[in-house]
């Protein structure tokens, strides 16, 4: 099928359907489709599916790079894998029909999928309605299925002549529900490979089933790579070094303390109280969505110990020591020098040492 590259510099569609782009752009959409989800006053839901694929026209790739732009931007997302296939998750079937054995083309997959995800808004009474969008999307060189329900709002237009009228619009800033399968990581075996929002309390439940999707959240790992993730926003933001060790400290401080009271990880929280002076700009860092930062786990504080301390090693030798140790003055590194300077040593060391 005809493939129309994203790109945020132009949206020229020539006949054929290939976007004219520069050539910096690494996203490309090869299928789309838009269905309607109706919820009625009563009684069931019902899918208006549209009769064939929407074009790659102009609006179509707005549509989806704001929606891809808006999802990265989205912080609280989950992680995983496919379940395993049966009955109650069709997806890992659909999926390797569509992609490994091509048993199916893409109007037949999103047909399949819209059947299932109408049976799980069924089994959780879903009251919200919304546009359906099925794409699929290379993304700097990784295959990718998108799911997202839109809901619309109301906004105003001016027309010509200055009046104001009712605009409905989709709501893209505000969704809530989405996901992503990246088919290439899940064809190379990697162990998470499946995103989705969410949101408030877990609303997305229902979705998360519809993929399929099985969160893989290990605390002591994810603990591990928010703590990388600070460390390397202390040191991009080339503070004097007391103030990145405060910065550190005040980091081991909120996640320790979430630990202690079991309460699960929320970014903006941990910005917030992490970086009061900037949290959007640590907000940023944390969402980044190449770090694949998870939420919703309570920190493990045997991954808390690098925020506040030192470990190295050498030929003859290993050292431990606190950052505070650094801020205290009895331990001084001397740069020039290359070495370390260690003062108040124990008696019982120093009686050792002596000894030798």
């Amino acid at each position: 099928p005809a493939r129309a590259k994203i790109s945020p510099h132009c949206f020229s569609v020539p006949p054929g359907g290939l976007c004219a782009m520069s050539e910096d752009s690494l996203n490309t959409v090869s299928d789309l489709v838009i269905h309607r989800l109706v919820r009625e006053a009563q009684g069931a839901s019902r899918v208006v599916l549209r009769a064939g694929p929407n074009p790659l026209d102009e609006p179509a790739l707005r549509l989806m790079e704001r929606l891809c732009q808006s999802y990265a931007a989205r912080p609280g997302k989950g992680y995983g894998h496919f379940e395993q296939e049966g009955a109650g998750f069709p997806m890992p079937g659909l999926v390797r029909q569509l992609v490994v054995e091509q048993r199916i083309d893409f109007a037949r997959f999103q047909q399949e999928a819209m059947a299932v995800l109408q049976a799980r808004v069924e089994e959780d009474q879903i009251e919200d309605g919304g546009y359906l969008v099925v794409a699929r999307v290379s993304m700097f060189g990784a295959d990718c299925l998108w799911f997202a329900l839109i809901q619309d709002v109301l906004g105003s237009a001016i027309l010509e002549g200055g009046e104001i009228v009712d605009a409905p619009q989709l709501d893209i800033a505000g969704i809530q529900v989405a996901g992503r399968i990246d088919l290439t990581a899940w064809q190379a075996g990697a162990e998470r490979y499946i995103s989705f929002l969410k949101g408030r309390g877990d609303v997305a439940g229902y979705f998360k089933r519809f993929l399929g999707c099985t969160d893989v959240v290990i605390a002591l790992k994810e603990t591990r790579k928010l703590v990388e993730t600070l460390e390397q926003f202390a040191e991009a933001q080339a503070l004097p070094p007391p103030a990145r060790d405060t910065l550190l400290e005040r980091a081991h401080e909120v996640l320790e303390a979430m630990g202690e009271r079991s309460a699960p990880v929320s970014l903006e929280t941990v910005a917030a109280e992490v970086w009061p002076e900037a949290p959007e700009k640590l907000v940023e860092t944390l969402q980044e969505e190449s770090r694949e930062l998870a939420t919703g786990f309570v920190p493990d504080k045997r991954a808390l110990r690098p925020l506040v301390r030192f470990r190295a090693k050498a030929q003859g030798w290993r050292l431990e020591f606190d950052r505070a140790g650094l801020s205290a003055g009895t331990v001084q590194y001397d740069a020039g020098n290359n070495t370390l300077i260690l003062t108040n040593v124990p008696e019982s060391l120093k009686r050792s040492l002596l000894d030798e």
